[in-house]
């Protein structure tokens, strides 16, 4: 296969038609770029191998994303099939291999426009609970796509409460097989994606009954259609669940089942059995059917939420380089909108949150790599601290980002409505993390448990994970800064951030605690107790991203400009936040007034000093046209030209009128003999 001009396709080509207005932007940065994209993507290596996947597959006509905000929702599923078969096809003739950088740079250019998605955690499900024996057995059939498979856990009346879920297995000794049932309507698995028109398999999550005695959740390995016909086996009842809110690519599916029976070999059995004669066998912690969650949650964070604020951030600012509205000066041009503080004051915080959650996603895979590997061993102690903070981060990283890209949107004004901008359909599916994978508020609350757990254990003196070390101490005092540039300090915000934290928590639990000493039950204060708790539990993931960002800067303090500019995003991460929380940090007096007024003016006077480096700092990311599919973020800055040609390719404008013929001419018609 020849190779593409990687020259011509990169997105750091700096040819001719560039807008002047951001050919200025980019002329000279405080940094250099291209470390910075190393940076991001791991090594100068890997940035080489993800701009060869790039080109590759901006060569090839058959990933092309032309025209696809005219396409329907059966032309964006078969799309997406397509693609990822021909894409299997093509990493294999390549040699890339599975799990390596070339494969999850595929991924990550095409994650959008793909299917399979949730067959890869059907995939991981499989190698995290499952035997060696079924290990072997399955993920070979599952990996050539002999089978497809879905991951179904979701129902119509449950979806994170996982003890809630209605669907059950009771085992029969006489035949040796599980019988999964959805007893009631609201016990349908719904929302599985792959599993509407796709999947031939499926990991079905079930409350084990053995003689009459239910065992709690546990994961059973089903086939749900035939392989001949793609029929429907006897008892399985599935289908699509219909139009959503994007992922218009993904079949998302109901499953009702009855009396279906599966060989008790099938369910996943790497830390529970179920024996011949009936008997149950258990090994390790209750946490272990979080594991695949987390595996997702720490997927998604840095493949989909996070690249999708990089991309909200590309877009709108460098269409704030080259959209001119009104006079900054009387007199002057037009000013471009990125010279307006109210413009910067929208996108430089959703920028610095993008460049924060990069590290804090560093941070939590180093963690889930180590706590992965333990698990694999049977070694559990990681596994209730790692479930806290990948819920609490999964949290906090959507919720901002979400929010960042619809700040991003509406940046742009009524360009950024437009579908062609690209901005639209970052949102509709970013906001969505917001649910799956765990909903935020019952995450918080579970993160909140464990604080309240590890709160107890430090007032007892007793040792507490890494990650809530600051729970043991003692007192906090005031903030100590005595003018607006001590808030630039990171000791300083770190302290505010971790203040914030104990405190919120603190009180929280003594509410708590007090509401149990008056009579109040277990359950029923933690009910009354529950919107301080989550934002307790908001408080600890915000100050845990805040502690790695700044942690991060440490690996590049001999870089002084790369150290520079990411302690002034830094900065500016940390004081956005406080500025948006102020009362929070007042609290107990911790701020005062004059204080709060230095965070402010500290906060707006590093707006003008980032906006110059604004454009650099996204064009670090690197993303290709093709990738960002906006006609507001190209990287030529030639937004008005764009709009218009993709404008002109709507089917509308191809096809004939026939309300005209219908409706209007008729009416029309009248207007003749009187004009």
């Amino acid at each position: 296969m020849e190779k593409p001009n990687l020259h011509k396709i990169s997105p750091n080509f700096t040819g001719q038609g560039v807008n002047p207005d951001l050919a200025i932007e980019r002329k000279n940065p405080s940094f250099n770029v291209e470390r910075l994209t190393n940076i991001l993507d791991g090594g100068a290596e890997r940035t080489q191998i993800r701009r060869t996947v790039d080109a590759w597959l901006q060569s090839d006509p058959e990933f092309s994303r032309e025209n696809q905000y005219f396409q329907s929702q059966n032309e964006r599923y078969e799309g997406a099939i397509r693609k990822s078969f021909y894409l299997a096809k093509k990493m294999n003739e390549m040699g890339w291999v599975e799990g390596g950088p070339h494969q999850e740079f595929c991924f990550r250019a095409l994650s959008s426009d793909m299917a399979f998605n949730v067959h890869r955690v059907f995939l991981k499900s499989i190698m995290g609970l499952g035997t060696d024996e079924q290990i072997a057995k399955w993920v070979p059939l599952a990996e050539k796509f002999y089978i497809a498979g879905t991951y179904a856990q979701t129902e119509l009346g449950h979806g994170t409460y996982l003890r809630g879920l209605e669907t059950t297995a009771t085992f029969d000794v006489a035949t040796q097989e599980f019988i999964l049932n959805t007893p009631s309507l609201s016990a349908m698995k719904w929302w599985p994606g792959d599993l509407g028109r796709t999947a031939t398999h499926a990991v079905v999550f079930a409350q084990l009954y053995l003689k009459g005695k239910c065992y709690g959740m546990h994961p059973f390995l089903m086939q749900i259609r035939s392989l001949r016909d793609h029929s429907p086996l006897p008892g399985v009842t599935v289908g699509d669940i219909g139009p959503k809110m994007n992922f218009e690519n993904v079949d998302n599916g109901f499953l009702m089942l009855k009396n279906v029976r599966v060989p008790r070999e099938n369910m996943l059995a790497r830390f529970s059995q179920v024996l011949p004669d009936g008997q149950y066998k258990k090994q390790g912690s209750d946490k272990i059917n979080y594991l695949t969650m987390i595996v997702v949650r720490v997927y998604m964070l840095r493949s989909e939420v996070v690249l999708t604020l990089l991309k909200a951030c590309t877009i709108a600012i460098r269409y704030s380089a080259v959209r001119r509205q009104s006079e900054l000066k009387p007199g002057d041009p037009e000013a471009k909108i990125l010279d307006y503080q109210t413009q910067q004051q929208k996108l430089l915080p959703q920028l610095a949150t993008a460049y924060a959650f990069h590290f804090a996603c560093q941070y939590m895979t180093k963690i889930f790599e180590r706590a992965y590997t333990e698990t694999k061993e049977g070694k559990f102690d990681l596994l209730p601290e790692l479930h806290a903070l990948a819920s609490g981060i999964k949290v906090i990283a959507t919720e901002y980002s979400s929010s960042g890209v619809e700040v991003c949107r509406k940046a742009c004004g009524g360009h950024g409505y437009s579908l062609l901008s690209g901005l639209p359909s970052l949102y509709t599916r970013l906001v969505a993390s917001c649910t799956y994978e765990g909903e935020n508020t019952v995450l918080l609350l579970q993160t909140a448990r464990f604080l309240i757990k590890c709160f107890a254990m430090a007032k007892d003196g007793q040792p507490v994970p890494m990650s809530v070390a600051y729970l043991s101490s003692k007192n906090f005092g005031k903030c100590q800064a005595q003018e607006k540039r001590d808030f630039q300090n990171p000791d300083v915000y770190i302290d505010a951030y971790r203040q914030r934290a104990f405190r919120m928590l603190r009180s929280a639990a003594i509410k708590l605690q007090s509401l149990i000493q008056l009579g109040t039950t277990q359950h029923e204060a933690w009910n009354r107790c529950s919107v301080q708790l989550a934002q307790a539990a908001m408080a600890h993931s915000h100050y845990i991203v805040v502690e790695q960002f700044v942690k991060a800067l440490q690996w590049y303090e001999e870089e002084l400009a790369i150290h520079r500019i990411l302690k002034r995003l830094c900065d500016l991460f940390a004081l956005h936040g406080m500025y948006l929380n102020m009362g929070d940090f007042m609290q107990d007096g911790y701020l005062s007034t004059e204080q709060t007024a230095m965070v402010t003016e500290s906060y707006l006077e590093l707006l003008p000093v980032i906006r110059k480096d604004a454009v650099p700092l996204v064009d670090a990311f690197d993303f290709s046209d093709a990738s960002l599919n906006s006609a507001l973020g190209s990287y030529d800055g030639r937004v008005y030209e764009r709009l218009y040609e993709w404008a002109k390719k709507s089917p509308t404008n191809q096809q004939k009128n026939q309300v005209f013929e219908t409706y209007l001419k008729p009416l029309f018609q009248n207007a003749l003999s009187k004009l």
